[in-house]
This record gives C-alpha cells, structure tokens and sequence, in this order.
C-alpha cells in the first residue's frame, strides 16, 4: 500500500482498479462533502502514509492515526492475530504513533482531496492527569491539516488501558480543545471515539456531553476486550490462551449496531454517529445507517479483502441506491398519473355538474316565457272580451248622452 501511494501513476491504477465513479455514493456530513460514506478507520494507517492510496481505493475518508503527541513504538512481543473463520483481528500492543510532526509532514505531502481526519490518543507513558495536555498538544499542532477530529478514550489495546468512563474525566480532555478552537477562524469537528465494553448508561453519560458543550457527534466504536461472537476460531482462540488485547471485526457488529441505535434514539438523531466495527458487506453498511450513522468506516474487512472488498461493497451500495431512486421515481410518476387522473375525473364531473346546471337554468327560463306568453295571451283574450261586450251593447251610450242633454237644458 505505501509503495502504491508513492507516484501518481500508482494512485491512478488504484483508482481505474477498485475506485470507478459513484455518484450515487456522494454525501454531506458535519459540514463536509464525502465521495463515500464509507472510510477507513483509524488503526490502518497509523502515520498517513497511504492517504493517497487509501483515497485512490473508493474510501470517501481516511482517518489517520491514533495519533500521539510524542514518537511511540509498539510492544516488541508479536502484536496482530488473524481469527479468519469470524473474520477477526487481536490486536495487543500500545499505540504506535511516529508522532505528531512526522503526520503533519506526511499530510502535507498528500496530493488528493479526500476528507482526513486525525484520531488523536495520549502517550501511554503520560499520566492519566496530564492526558488532557496530550491531546490538546495534538490537537493544536495539526489543526490546520485536519477536516475533522476523533478524540480516542478508548485506548484499550495496551496492558494498561486509558478509558474515561465518566462525563467529567471526558470534558476534562475536550473543554481545552473546544477552547482553543474558539479561537480559530476555521471550524473543525471534534467527535469522541468510544469503547464498546462500556455500559449503556456509560455512553449515555458521554452522549449527554453533546447537551452542554459543542461536541460535533461520536465514533462506535472501538475495539473490545471480549471475546464474545467467536463461532468459527475455537483452535486459535485456545492457543492464544489470555493473551491481552482488544478484538475487532465481524463479532462486534451486533453490540456496535445495538449502540448505534440506543445513541440515534436516545437524543432523537441530534447526535451524529460513525459506525465502526463488524462491518463487512454492504447489508451491513445498510444496517448501521438505518439505525442511526452517517457514515461508518471499515478496517478488518480491508485487511482481509484489500480493495476487492471495498470495491464490492460500494458497488452493491451504489445499485441499491440506484434501486431505490428508480423505484421512488417510479412512485413518484405512478402517484402524479394517479393524480392527474384524479384530476381529469374531477374536472369532468364539475364540466358534467356545469352543463347540468345550465340545461336546468335554461328549462326555467323557458318555463318562465312560457308563463308569460300565457299570461299575455290570458291578458289580451281579456281585453277582446270587453271590446266584444262594448259592440254588443251600443244604446246605452246614446241613452247616457240623453241624460246629460237634459241636465243641461234644466240647468
């Protein structure tokens, strides 16, 4: 993979190989537009080496690290074993960091565009006191060249693990880094990563921190110190005996898909979430985002599948997606033709209901000048009547000129 992300011919065979344009896939989260809502969680690329490559292979994001302020070395005993009946990892060292500078030069050499993001841990030899002093050592230093930030307490891979389980120790660690972000003129997200061995009232503990301090969401989760979900690795897991270390793959899915869902409901969806662990295909991308994530990220199923698997997973989501456009557009055509049929009969009875009225108003007029054709007709065979009775008598008009003679003559 570093050998990949050394010439830009590399990163562009990477990309014709595993990474062809999907659209489909093409997000927005915390502000940011993403290729993918699928990355790369922190733990693969510890350094930023393979930014480039990493990129090139289809992740919408890279998130380096965990990084630590100072240069730190791993433990010298063995420290990855592969459970490849459940497709998981044991992971038993303390973080290896180059530290902080080494990143910074590493980022600044990164020819993409993708969205990084810089998970940022403390040195395992710094006081649990002074942790919050590591992180904001790291946080300042490479605030400029990160998109975003995943505060790591969940550091559990070490003999000695570092996880805050109360709301104060945490707000110890993030208040400085909200602080000195205040200050900046640009505006970077700070997510805090969680450990899936904590209780459900541990995390809503740590989720109720997005309600009084400007916490930008949470990571599910870390790894685990269970051994919980091993159905196919019974010989592995007998050799290894007690070896310490956290377990990550396709066994925490369950517990990760359960903490996503408790968070989503939990604050009502107010708090963004990026699913991590146990995710291996596309169903399971479907699963996280359906109870509640914006994005997930992938790190097992990488190790074990290379860019084969990535490539197969974002493909079925882009189908899926493609899917479910042509059949919402389908729903969409079928609910306006159902529509505009609803609308044509409409009109028709109101044209029906129109030219009744009318054929009833006319039936009224004509039934009114029929009225009044009868009433004249009535009024003039009225007025025949009297003339015909006036010709029929014609003495009593001389007799009544008679009677005014006389009265004049008296007179």
């Amino acid at each position: 993979m570093r050998a990949a992300a050394a010439t830009p011919l590399s990163t562009f065979l990477l990309r014709k190989l595993y990474a062809p344009p999907m659209p489909e896939l093409e997000c927005e989260a915390f502000g940011m537009k993403f290729s993918s809502p699928v990355g790369i969680a922190a733990g693969f690329d510890t350094n930023g080496n393979m930014i480039d490559a990493l990129s090139a292979s289809g992740f919408g994001f890279v998130e380096v690290g965990s990084i630590t302020p100072r240069p730190q070395s791993g433990s010298a005993a063995r420290r990855l074993y592969r459970l490849e009946g459940d497709h998981a990892l044991i992971y038993n060292s303390v973080i290896e960091s180059a530290g902080v500078e080494r990143v910074i030069a590493n980022i600044k050499r990164t020819r993409c565009r993708t969205v990084i993001g810089c998970n940022i841990a403390k040195n395992h030899a710094t006081d649990e006191r002074d942790a919050p002093a590591d992180f904001l050592r790291s946080f300042r230093s490479l605030y400029q060249y990160a998109d975003y930030f995943t505060v790591n307490v969940c550091d559990n891979s070490a003999p000695e693990p570092f996880i805050p389980r109360t709301k104060e120790q945490v707000e110890a660690i993030l208040e400085p880094l909200f602080e000195f972000r205040r200050g900046q003129n640009q505006y970077r997200p700070v997510l805090l990563k969680i450990s899936p061995d904590l209780s459900d009232e541990q995390i809503d503990q740590l989720t109720d921190i997005m309600l009084t301090m400007p916490l930008d969401g949470l990571v599910a989760c870390g790894g685990t110190t269970g051994r919980y979900g091993l159905e196919n690795s019974t010989r592995e897991i007998h050799s290894l005996g007690r070896t310490p270390g956290i377990m990550c793959g396709a066994p925490l899915k369950a517990r990760v898909l359960h903490i996503v869902s408790h968070i989503s409901h939990r604050t009502k969806g107010a708090c963004p979430v990026i699913a991590c662990g146990g995710i291996a295909d596309a169903d399971d991308v479907e699963a996280m985002i359906g109870a509640g994530a914006i994005l997930v990220q992938i790190c097992s199923e990488y190790i074990y599948g290379g860019g084969s698997a990535l490539r197969k997973m974002q493909t079925e989501l882009a189908e899926r997606i493609r899917w479910d456009r042509a059949e919402a557009e389908g729903e969409e055509r079928r609910r306006q033709q159902q529509a505009h049929r609803q609308a044509h009969l409409a009109q028709q009875a109101a044209e029906a209901e129109a030219e009744a009225e009318a054929e009833e108003t006319a039936k009224s007029a004509a039934a009114a000048e029929n009225k009044a054709a009868e009433n004249k007709a009535a009024e003039n065979k009225a007025a025949e009547n009297n003339d015909t009775a006036h010709n029929d008598n014609p003495g009593d008009g001389n007799k009544d000129s008679e009677e005014r003679e006389d009265i004049r003559n008296k007179a």
